[in-house]
């Protein structure tokens, strides 16, 4: 994640939320989410084992502190983060594990995009709109 400028921002369980092209704004931030996702996958299966999912979406979202003046949180809020976790949710029984919006592929750079396979849309628990999905070409398996 450090490596693509990413940060993990907090832990929600067996979750957690990493932001690209915040609070900086990047424009190769999805590029940078999109190339973290596939290789935080293959790192975390091959040194622990874990089977997880990872969801990657892209968009325009609030970030900033957000909570009471006794505490603020740095977050950001808006559905590219909803989506992001539905696709989370959808990639922990998806045999690639990792699965990305066709928006955050639209926004990648090309070679980012070449590695990334194309499926079908699906409406994502709580969403109206469909989202078509990718996942990585070179998954493990």
């Amino acid at each position: 994640v450090d490596r693509h400028h990413g940060f993990v921002n907090k832990f929600m369980g067996d979750a957690a939320l990493v932001i690209f092209g915040a609070p900086l704004d990047r424009p190769d931030a999805p590029t940078a989410a999109l190339a973290a996702a596939r290789e935080l996958r293959v790192a975390l299966n091959e040194i622990t084992g874990l089977d997880i999912g990872i969801g990657v979406s892209a968009g325009l979202a609030v970030a900033g502190n957000i909570g009471a003046s006794e505490r603020f949180e740095y977050t950001v809020i808006g559905d590219p983060v909803n989506e992001a976790s539905r696709l989370t949710e959808l990639a922990k029984i998806h045999p690639s594990r990792t699965l990305a919006s066709t928006s955050a592929l639209y926004f990648a750079d090309d070679a980012e995009q070449d590695l990334w396979e194309l499926g079908d849309a699906v409406q994502l628990r709580g969403r109206r709109r469909n989202t078509h999905l990718a996942w990585p070409i070179d998954y493990p398996k």
